[in-house]
């Protein structure tokens, strides 16, 4: 998960960097293309929500355990789905994907902060 992390978030980092604005804005439904983009953008919204739950109850290990339910949906993403398309529109929903995940793994836990 971790190396997960850094490539959504290098990846946003970059592209607001060189767009010069922010994609932390929640994607739009319509624009997900791809069956893995509609697979991550349910899994972020369900574990986010359940993760936070769990954060509220502080109970971190269990939070922790949901987010590790990401790995599936975010290493489909990236095996199948080109970020950094022609269409506009597209690209900006895809980077927005990117920085939910970015998002929602910070709820639990900084992961810029691990070494490794």
């Amino acid at each position: 998960m971790l190396t997960a992390f850094r490539r959504a978030a290098n990846i946003v980092e970059i592209e607001e960097r060189r767009d010069r604005r922010r994609y932390d804005q929640d994607p739009d439904p319509q624009r997900l293309e791809a069956p893995e983009e509609r697979a991550l953008n349910t899994a972020l919204s369900e574990i986010g929500g359940e993760a936070g739950e769990l954060l509220i109850r502080e109970q971190f290990e269990d939070a922790m355990a949901v987010l590790a339910r990401l790995r599936r949906p975010v290493d489909e993403f990236f095996e199948r789905v080109t970020v950094n398309v022609d269409t506009k529109d597209l690209r900006k929903n895809r980077l927005r994907l990117l920085s939910g995940i970015r998002e929602t793994m910070n709820r639990v836990a900084d992961f810029s902060q691990i070494e490794g």
